[in-house]
Parts: structure tokens; C-alpha cells; sequence
């Protein structure tokens, strides 16, 4: 079936990477038809849950990426607060280990059927997209930046989580291990007219989407724009191309 303009526009995930809730509200103003933002740990450590609230009241969907990474009940505690606040995405850190994810799975299930809440999609961090092969080294991963990614998945997938975040560079593999029926989200997105700045491992939108993404987060190169709502219009139309063509 044919996707529509507006479930496209989803695949959009906007970087809320600011530093304060009028920079914030600003960028939530320049884009309605954006459909999903990103909270992450600068935005949120400012200005705290009021930054859902906020993000909400514009009819949007909060994506609340503060990669957990704790021992397992207090991660769980923290799954169990993002849920009363109806965030439909919440990231956690695939390498704090099997019980960690299997208690914040239980925890997220647990609290929307108890509270009548969205059961939120949970997303383990494979590898950060500012590290390379020898950042790994240097912290003591001897395995390169994808053998670990596809490492990490596979855990997050057999402790109950359902989406992961990688590079888009490890796409096609994650896709060859783990099927359809993951999701997979994708930071260091460029498009071709956009700089890389602290990104390492990027691909563009168009190329993404034609290997399985199925979120793209994107920040600067829409939000830093001089008409964010142009560069928000110019990727869409290159992601519309992309699904047709697919």
C-alpha cells in the first residue's frame, strides 16, 4: 500500500538539539508538519519533563532520547516515568546488559496497562554514530564499530525490545540478521547539501530509507536552516521519491 504524505512526514524525526524552551518552542513553531521531535539529554537536563509537555501541546510526539544506562531497577523506575508522561519513544543503552532491558520492557508494559498510557516503543543504542573503530579500541572494544553493533542488537531483540538505534552504515546487515519486524531508527543523517559537522558515520535520507530505516533523525541541517520549513519540505520530497521508487 501506498504511503501517504503525512505517514512519510513521520519518518521525520526532528532533533529538538537546543538549548532552551524558547529555542525549543521556535523550532516547534517553523515546522508543522513535522510529526515526531526529539528530546534529548541537553534540552531535557535544562528545562526537565516540562519539555514533553510542551512539545505535546503542539500536537506532536515525543521522542525522549536520554539512552538510559543504570542498574536495572533504576532504569526501570525511569521507564516507568517516561510512560505517565505518554512519550511514544524512549532510548536506552543496549550495553547495560540483558536484565537491565528485559526490567524496562516489564516496567513499560506494566505501567500502560496500569495507567491506561501509550505503551511506548523502546529503542537500545547500539553504538554511538560519533565513534569509529578505533574510539571502540580505545575504551576497550577490540570487535570493529559493526560486529559489536550486530552484537548488541541481537541481545536487545532476545531481552524483548523492539526498535534499535544504529548508523545507518550498519543498515544492511542489522536488516540481514534481524528482518522486518524491528524497527530501526537512524541518526547521522545528511543530506547531500548538508555539512557533516560531528557526525562520522552518515548516510543521506534517500539512501537510509532504501535500506530499511524507518525513522530518520535529523537536527541541524532542518532546524539551523535558513527556512527550516523549506529544508524540512526538500527532504520530504527526496523521501517521497525514495518510497516510490522503492
Amino acid at each position: 500500500m501506498r504511503e501517504t504524505k503525512s505517514e512519510i512526514a513521520r519518518k521525520i524525526i526532528i532533533a529538538l538539539d537546543v538549548k532552551n524552551r524558547e529555542e525549543a518552542r521556535s523550532v516547534l513553531e517553523s515546522l508543522p508538519e513535522a510529526r515526531i521531535f526529539k528530546v534529548g539529554l541537553e534540552l531535557f537536563t535544562a528545562e526537565g519533563p516540562a519539555m514533553i509537555d510542551l512539545v505535546k501541546s503542539f500536537g506532536k510526539e515525543v521522542f525522549l532520547d536520554l539512552k538510559l544506562h543504570d542498574i536495572p531497577n533504576t532504569v526501570a523506575g525511569a521507564v516507568k516515568s517516561a510512560v505517565r508522561h505518554s512519550v511514544a519513544m524512549l532510548t536506552l543503552h543496549a550495553a547495560g546488559g540483558r536484565e537491565m532491558m528485559k526490567k524496562a520492557v516489564e516496567a513499560a508494559r506494566e505501567t500502560a496497562e496500569k495507567e491506561n498510557k501509550p505503551l511506548p516503543l523502546i529503542l537500545g543504542v547500539t553504538v554511538l554514530t560519533s565513534l569509529k573503530d578505533n574510539d571502540l579500541q580505545e575504551i576497550g572494544f577490540s570487535d570493529s564499530s559493526r560486529n559489536q553493533v550486530l552484537r548488541l542488537a541481537r541481545l536487545a531483540v532476545e531481552s524483548g525490545i523492539e526498535g534499535i538505534v544504529c548508523s545507518p552504515q550498519e543498515l544492511d546487515p542489522l536488516r540481514a540478521e534481524l528482518g522486518s519486524g524491528v524497527r530501526i531508527i537512524t541518526p547521522g543523517i545528511r543530506p547531500a547539501w548538508a555539512e557533516a559537522q560531528d557526525q562520522k558515520r552518515i548516510m543521506t535520507p534517500e539512501e537510509a530509507i532504501k535500506k530499511g530505516a524507518d525513522f530518520l533523525v535529523i537536527g541541524r541541517p532542518i532546524t539551523r536552516a535558513p527556512v527550516p520549513r523549506e529544508a524540512f519540505s526538500r527532504v520530504l520530497k527526496e523521501l517521497q521519491a525514495a518510497v516510490e521508487g522503492a
